[in-house]
């Protein structure tokens, strides 16, 4: 039997980041081809409480902690690979907020006006209906994003980085030497990629949404359209909750031909977000996820894991 572990990591600009027990790290190459480390103890609240780690609430936790490092990464990578750029925090803070404010717009408010639309001229009134309306314009919303995306440099740079930690996650799984050469010869699409759990949470959201609007409508509340933005916003940890235990699942029974139904969506969506890296990004992620074991590295070369994480 494989022994689990908590490997996995994310990309950042022109480098990427790894997560481990009780550490992260980040590897990025500067503009002189040097390759700059930063490392950073972190103990999960979901291994220092049992509440925090019952199924679903570990996926709300997750997810959270997730995002904090993802962004506190980002913006030091950003520091490290321009140093040169001028940044103001006020004018970041106005950025990070219409940032938000236009994906809750695109993901979530269009996808509820169109089905609105759709069900009030040609359908009656159905939960279950609406949502699978809603949930598959906000699929094709986000493949249409991800594939226009897709054809600007910097987001294919970020993309073959993204390869580069897969590739690297892999390798290490394997119990095979970490090394470019090793690393290089492993898929870049990974079952436990937070593109997949994206996708996943999409998927769920329909089952999920669809159960919540009918208890809603069950209490005489009407589900107009800004009645659903109130209820359907606040109820995302819960979805994104519900999705992390059946990625989980998914990536534990991967071979099963069930799961591999379930899971192929979110493989075939790493076609765009994951590209082929070179051998100097790939350096850049086996670097960061040795800094990020440090001198226990020793202790797990070798030995073939289950690496269960998001990244």
């Amino acid at each position: 039997m494989k022994s689990t572990i908590l490997v996995g990591g994310q990309a950042v600009i022109e480098g990427v980041m790894m997560r481990v027990p009780g550490a992260y790290a980040t590897a990025v190459r500067k503009a002189d081809g040097t390759i700059e480390l930063d490392y950073n103890k972190f103990i999960s609240k979901v291994s220092n409480n049992s509440f925090y780690g019952l199924p679903i609430f570990r996926g709300m936790i997750h997810l959270f902690e997730s995002m904090s490092i993802g962004y506190k990464t980002l913006e030091w990578s950003a520091k490290i690979a321009e140093p040169n750029q001028k940044t103001n925090k006020f004018l970041d803070i106005i950025l990070t907020i219409i940032s938000l404010l236009f994906s809750l717009s695109l993901f979530v408010g269009i996808p509820l006006l169109v089905a609105d639309l759709i069900q009030y001229y040609y359908l009656s009134e159905n939960t279950f209906v609406f949502n699978i309306i809603s949930g598959s314009v906000r699929i094709f919303l986000f493949l249409l994003y991800l594939i226009l995306i897709s054809y600007m440099s910097d987001i294919k740079r970020l993309f073959q980085f993204h390869g580069a930690e897969h590739k690297t996650v892999y390798n290490f799984e394997s119990g095979d030497k970490l090394n470019i050469k090793n690393a290089h010869s492993f898929p870049k699409e990974h079952p436990r990629c937070g593109t997949s759990f994206i996708f996943i949470v999409m998927l769920v959201s329909i089952i999920s949404y669809s159960v919540i609007d009918s208890l809603v409508v069950q209490m005489g509340v009407e589900l107009t359209i800004v009645n659903r933005l109130l209820i359907h916003i606040p109820c995302l940890p819960l979805v994104a909750g519900f999705s992390y235990e059946v990625l989980k699942i998914t990536a534990k029974y991967q071979n099963n031909i069930f799961f591999k139904i379930l899971g192929f969506p979110g493989l075939a969506l790493q076609k765009i977000t994951t590209q082929i890296p070179d051998e100097d990004q790939l350096e850049v992620a086996i670097k960061a996820l040795k800094h990020a074991f440090g001198d226990e590295i020793h202790k797990y070369e070798g030995k073939q894991f289950n690496a269960e994480a998001v990244g």
